[in-house]
This record gives C-alpha cells, structure tokens and sequence, in this order.
C-alpha cells in the first residue's frame, strides 16, 4: 500500500498509541495537517503559541506516563518549541516533536522560515531526525518512540521537509514491542546486597525519593522500603507526590527552599539512599560540604548521573522499580529511637510551616486553605509556575497520591504552568486539575486561556498576585543590598481577562474570603480562575543562601506560631 509522507506520520502515530497531540499549524507542515482530516482517531489540540505545545505535551506526558506529542512548522514554529522541548530534557520527560521543514530543494538556501532546527535542538533533545525520504518516516517513527522512553525518558525531534510528506511511497510499520528490561547483571545484584548491609548498619539514614520514582513508576516500592526499614523519607521537588506526604516517615522537601528539619537530617545523617533523583545544586547546596557524614547510595537509570555531583559509595544503575524489588527481601526493620526523636524535635523546634502574622493576605493562607480542599480530593493534580509561589506549594501542599504534583524542576520555565495544566487536565479528563501561578509567569503563556476555552477543560487557576517577578525581588532583597531592578511588573486585570476568554473569576484580598473562592472554583462545571492579591514583601522561608550548606539553612525571622 503506497501512502504519503504525511499519511505515514499519522499511521505511525496510531501505532504508536497516540491518541492526542499539542501543535500549531503552518507552511512547512500543511500536508501532515492535510492528512489529519482522514484521521480523527488522532486529536489535535491547537495551542496558542508553539512554546506551549511542548509544555503541554510535557504536562499530559507526566500525568499519563505515554509519549507526549507536539507539532509545529519550520522556522519561528520550530524554534518556539525549543524551550518547552528542554524542559522535558531537563525534567526527563518523553517526547516526540514533529516539526515541518523547507522542502529538499529550498534547504541550504536561506528560504522563507527556514531554520536547522535539528542542529539547534541537538542540545535540548536525546537524539534528532532530519527525513530526507518518505520511505524513512515509518522506521524513524518507530526509533523515535523508543528513544524517548528508553532509559532516562526525554524529548525526540522529528524534522519532516514539506515535499517529503508528499512523497508517495510503500508503507510499512515496523512491529511497536513494549520495553523490556534486562535482568539484573550478577554485579548490579551485588551492589544491591551491598546496599542491604549498608541500610542494616545505619544508625542515622534517609531515602530522599525523586522524579525517576514517578518516571518507573515505583511508589509501592519506596513506601514497603521505608517500612520495612523505618527510614524516613524526604521528596526533591520533582520527587514530590512519589511518597505520601502524610506518612509518618515522610518529612518533605529537601533543598534551597526545603523543610529546616529535612535540611538538618540530610547534613547529620550517615546514609543517605538516594532514588531516582540527581543531586542537583538546589538539593545539595554547597556540594563539598554536603551531608558530611553520609555514606551515599545512588540509584539512577543514567549511569552518568551516578557520582557525577557527590561522591558514592554504592552505585545502582538501572531502572528503580526493578531495583528496589530486588532489595526489599534483603532489608529489614531496624529501631533507632535516638534519630527519630532527634527528627521529632527538629520539627517540633523549626516549625517551618508556620505562618508569618500579618494583616495583608498571604500565600501561605491560600495554600493552607487549599490543603485542607485537596485532602477532600487527593486525585487532584497541581501545577506551578516557577518562582516563589512554586515554594511555597511545594511546602504547603501535601500530595498523597501518586505522581499528582507537575513544575519545571531542571530548567524552571516561567510560562509552564497554564500549558502543562491544560496537556494534564486532557491527560487525566476526570480529576481536579489546579495550575498555580504568579503573575510574571503567567503572563508568559496567558493567551492559552483561548485553547482552555476551545477546548471545554475545566482548569482551575490560581493566580498569585504580588506585582513583582517574586524570587528575583527575594534575592535582590536578601542579596543585592535591596536594589530592587526591574522586578515590579503590572498586569492586566487578570479577572476581566479570564471573563474576555469566556472564564469566569474572581478576586480575592482577605483571608477570610480565600476558602469560600476556592470552594466555588473546585465546584464549577468548567475553568475557573481565582486572582489572590498578596503581600509582596514576604520571603521564602526556609532558605540556603547563595554558597551554603544545608546546615546553614535560613528560617524565617518574621515566624510566630500562629495560622
């Protein structure tokens, strides 16, 4: 059977278990669009600007654990993509971009919306596609999808030259197998019984649990290790909702804005397991005086992220799930009072959830109300921007279901949040799904309320309005000897927006009134956006300063015990 080109993407994309893509349309890639009105099975989602169909084809990949696909046409659409596509290269996060290019013959010419964007994304993506025949569409197709998720998941780009798409040619498929992981090597077995002793002999350990917890899927497993163990558990900022934050064992987000008493456990503790997570300069702090008195044990699928930024004494190459189910018949419960009493006073003396007084309306008393509303709906999925307002979630919301919690962790791209919320609520259709954002950042990707309205999503929005871009006033604050430069930023009336795009909102300046509006939002058949006009004065508290360690953790000096 002889196809097109662009019929041959389409084809691929069924096979492929596409269901939905996030694109824009344009020149270079009219004949795959041209094709797709023979397709219905496969949904396209017309974002706004290209920049958001990576986002939101991130946000449904996280949320549904399948390749996220996005479209776009050469030149300015291609390059808009790149953003969101190192996003997913930083978060590790399966992708597939399709983009459109000049036709062969115009190629090498400075045409009209011409661009190497294989070349430009080869930094951002594991590996590009440039197809110079139609007759390699279905077999690139085929690689693509397993390059993106084999190993450490991440972003694919497949460049397709507009004659290329038209180009008829035999259509074959080669067969699409499930990944299959290897058994464990007899080394690798080793260094998991190594692993066992090491736990057994701790005196003072914890687990700090990561995104890959959430990529492999292997949230039992971490909760049977802490409890066969009774080793605590902290979160990175990616490895959020991977352990439920209402375990007992559990004690929340490490790092530059992390709970005081998980920063202190890391810096005292002699073991530190660490899955599926990186050790990041946000985690870590200064690294050279990192947890000084841990031995480290480091799983990770990528063996060049072991060792990489601390040195490790056990290394665990491979995927985490697998892993850890080799280890849990060789560990076993061992008491250590001192530690955890040690832990409980820490929390009971550096209550890091308390809420500065104060008569103006705050963040934490949003998130704090909106806690108490998500406990009711645990499914519900969260989705920040990036910037103060990120932080403060991240501390105050306590996800107890799995993989429920979506920010730009690596790189921390303002502009994420309303794309990703919407690729998620299209991802899991029948759950909650909140985005929280700043006003800086939303304004970086605002007109995909349009494709929320087209598109019937009923995204709930949460806007933080404080006037400023927050954590760079913060840090001008705290560091700069408060020469505050560029950071007060106006903004539309972000209600009267929402309602131009069809949106009901509302406004709220009290405390008194914060539950009441979010209650309405979460009732509403249909998006909802909520603008909070908050103090923009307030830091975020707890704080390792520039070049610190975590046992230089900063509390915040304005906190008495009331909320």
């Amino acid at each position: 059977m002889k196809l097109k080109g662009a019929e041959i993407i389409c084809e691929g994309l069924l096979r492929e278990g596409v269901q939905v893509m996030f694109g824009h349309p344009g020149g270079a890639i009219l004949p795959f669009y041209d094709a797709l009105w023979s397709y219905p099975q496969l949904k396209h989602i017309l974002v706004r600007h290209e920049q958001a169909a990576a986002h939101a084809a991130d946000g449904y990949a996280r949320v549904t654990g399948k390749v996220g696909v996005c479209v776009a046409t050469s030149g300015p659409g291609a390059t808009n993509l790149v953003t969101g596509i190192m996003g997913a290269k930083a978060d590790s996060v399966p992708m597939v971009a399709i983009t459109g290019q000049v036709a062969r013959t115009a190629m090498g010419k400075e045409a009209f919306q011409e661009c190497d964007i294989c070349s430009i994304a080869a930094a951002c993506t594991k590996r590009t596609y440039l197809v110079m025949s139609a007759a390699d569409i279905a077999p690139t197709l085929r690689e693509a999808f397993h390059t993106a998720l084999e190993g450490r998941p991440g972003p694919v780009l497949v460049d397709v030259p507009r004659d290329v798409q038209l180009e008829l040619t035999e259509f074959d498929y080669p067969p699409v197998a499930a990944l299959q992981l290897p058994p464990l090597s007899q080394e690798t077995l080793e260094k998991v019984r190594q692993a066992a002793r090491l736990i057994k002999e701790a005196q003072r350990p914890v687990i700090i649990s990561g995104h890959g917890i959430l990529s492999s899927g292997a949230f039992q497993e971490v909760r049977s290790l802490a409890e066969t163990t009774g080793i605590p558990v902290i979160n990175t900022l990616l490895g959020l909702s991977s352990f439920p934050r209402n375990h007992p064992l559990s004690l929340g987000m490490l790092g530059m804005h992390g709970m005081y008493w998980a920063n202190i456990a890391v810096d005292q503790a002699d073991l530190i397991v660490g899955l599926g997570m990186r050790f990041d300069d946000r985690v870590t702090g200064r690294v050279s005086t990192f947890a000084p008195h841990a031995r480290i044990i480091h799983l990770d699928i990528e063996a060049s992220q072991v060792g990489r930024n601390v040195p490790v004494e056990v290394p665990l190459v491979g995927d985490a799930k697998q892993i850890l189910r080799a280890l849990l018949p060789m560990v076993e419960y061992v008491p250590r009072p001192q530690w955890m009493g040690y832990l409980d006073k820490l929390k009971q003396d550096h209550p890091s959830l308390a809420v500065p007084n104060s008569d103006s309306l705050l963040a934490q008393h949003v998130l704090t109300d909106m806690n108490k509303l998500f406990q009711e709906r645990p499914e519900t999925v969260v989705v920040t921007g990036v910037g103060q307002h990120q932080m403060w979630a991240a501390q105050f919301l306590f996800f107890n279901r799995n993989n429920t919690f979506l920010s730009s962790g690596g790189l921390g791209a303002m502009g994420f949040e309303l794309p990703a919320a919407l690729g998620a609520q299209v991802g899991r259709p029948d759950v909650p799904v909140w985005t929280i954002a700043g006003d800086g950042g939303f304004q970086m990707t605002v007109q995909e309320l349009a494709t929320v309205t087209q598109e019937k999503l009923p995204v709930k929005i949460a806007v933080f309005n404080n006037g400023h871009l927050g954590m760079v006033r913060q840090w001008q604050d705290l560091f700069f000897q408060q020469h505050f430069q560029s950071v007060p930023i106006s903004g539309p009336d972000f209600v009267a927006l929402a309602q131009a795009y069809g949106i009901p909102g509302l406004r709220v300046s009290h405390r008194e009134d914060v539950a009441a509006a979010l209650r309405q939002a979460q009732e509403h058949d249909g998006p909802f956006l909520v603008e909070f006009v908050i103090d923009p004065k307030v830091n975020v508290y707890p704080m390792v300063p520039p070049g610190g360690s975590l046992a230089d953790t900063l509390e915040d000096p304005l906190t008495r015990l009331s909320v």
